[in-house]
């Protein structure tokens, strides 16, 4: 499918979901609680603006580069989650009512009782209570997830057993980085605070699985820069997400090896010295086949030749090829993309599409054995809000 259909249907989806969300939040918070005139027209107004400023704040992402713009996507990001929370709450108080009700009038068929007649002015006084009791809960909701988003990340240790492991990697350390998403709302600040956290680990090796920036080199390469601080004793990896595709990936590619930073696409690299190694392979994002030739995920290149005689480590953004990789003989793959669902109660429906969704498992397909680490990601997507799902830099400790 040619790309511009795909956008073009893209566009026609999300201007629809978002059409259908504010909708829905102006029937509950303006039309059934009956407010008066100026209210009505000024709320509904409002809302009418609010949502219009979320196609022209992704739009205006792309021009992130002068300081005025970023003030817009800025703005409709911030919207865009407490319109989502704002949705979720009066959806959940609807679903709870409708349950109420349904196992009322069920009782009183079986009663036979008559149906009590209609009060408007109760009716008023409910629509009221719950309009004000979401905004107030969908409020307090995205307060905790915006402090949860531009605070600093939490460092997850986390123990990892690869029995191939010889016994002088034993403790050898990986700092993972993941989904940062330099970009309109995230700069200078956050990226150096991500790069002293990282370098206060003092880990072994640096890993970056993609989604590191949404823009491209000349609007954001002076920030990215910074990443030339980070510090590990066998060095940067980097492999790329889907984000970099959106953002000239090329560009980026030669860049970043600038910066000290490897790019493993499509191949592998030993890592450790003569008293032991492991494998470390990379592959691009499962998506990259639509971004021109030259790029594509290629599992089977990136592990060609390994012995099977010490560990192979996979880094692969996205976590749902996590099967045919162990099948390929993985024993770690390390991805993101998830954001670990990034805003409740949004991880639902993440969870409906992948089985993993953030932390460590392990699973065995055809009696091959692998574990897969998913990161919640260090930055955040859209709105500058994280709840449920913190921002996380790992430290993964391998052990024999």
């Amino acid at each position: 499918m040619p790309r511009l259909t795909t956008f073009l249907i893209f566009l026609a989806v999300a201007i629809a979901i978002l059409g259908g969300m504010h909708g829905y939040i102006w029937l509950r918070l303006v039309r059934d609680p009956g407010l008066p005139e100026p209210w009505r027209r000024l709320l509904t107004w409002m809302l009418l603006g609010a949502g219009l400023l979320i196609p022209l704040g992704l739009f205006a992402a792309r021009l992130a580069g002068r300081s005025w713009i970023r003030v817009i996507p800025s703005a409709a990001f911030l919207w865009m989650g407490m319109a989502f929370l704002l949705f979720a709450t009066l959806l959940a108080v609807d679903v709870v009512r409708s349950g109420a009700w349904l196992s009322s009038w069920v009782a009183d068929w079986f009663r036979q009782l008559p149906e009590p007649p209609a009060d408007p002015a109760r009716r008023q006084f409910v629509a009221r209570a719950v309009a004000g009791g979401a905004v107030l809960v969908a409020g307090t909701a995205g307060l905790v997830s915006y402090r949860s988003a531009t605070g600093p990340a939490v460092i997850e240790e986390v123990p990892i057993r690869l029995p191939k492991l010889p016994p002088s990697l034993s403790g050898y350390t990986i700092a993972q980085i993941s989904d940062l998403h330099v970009g309109p709302t995230i700069r200078e600040k956050e990226v150096r605070r991500v790069i002293e956290q990282t370098n206060a680990l003092k880990p072994d090796l640096i890993v970056i699985t993609g989604d590191l920036v949404d823009g491209t080199p000349r609007e954001l390469g002076h920030i990215v820069a910074e990443l030339a601080r980070l510090q590990a004793r066998h060095g940067v990896v980097f492999n790329t997400g889907n984000h970099e595709y959106y953002s000239g990936v090329d560009a980026w590619l030669e860049l970043l090896p600038t910066l000290g930073i490897r790019p493993l696409r499509n191949q592998q690299v030993a890592i450790g010295d003569e008293g032991g190694r492991f494998t470390l392979a990379g592959v691009d994002d499962w998506s990259a086949s639509q971004f021109g030739r030259g790029h594509g995920m290629d599992l089977e290149k990136a592990v060609a030749g390994h012995d099977g005689e010490r560990p192979l480590v996979l880094l692969a953004h996205q976590p749902r090829d996590f099967e045919a990789a162990v099948r390929a003989g993985v024993d770690l793959q390390l991805s993101g993309h998830t954001h670990g669902g990034q805003l409740f109660p949004f991880n639902l429906a993440v969870r409906a599409t992948v089985p993993w969704v953030k932390g460590l498992y392990r699973e065995t397909f055809d009696n091959r054995t692998g574990q897969i680490y998913v990161s919640r990601g260090t930055g955040y997507w859209g709105p500058p809000m994280r709840l449920g799902s913190p921002p996380e830099i790992s430290k993964l400790i391998l052990t024999s």
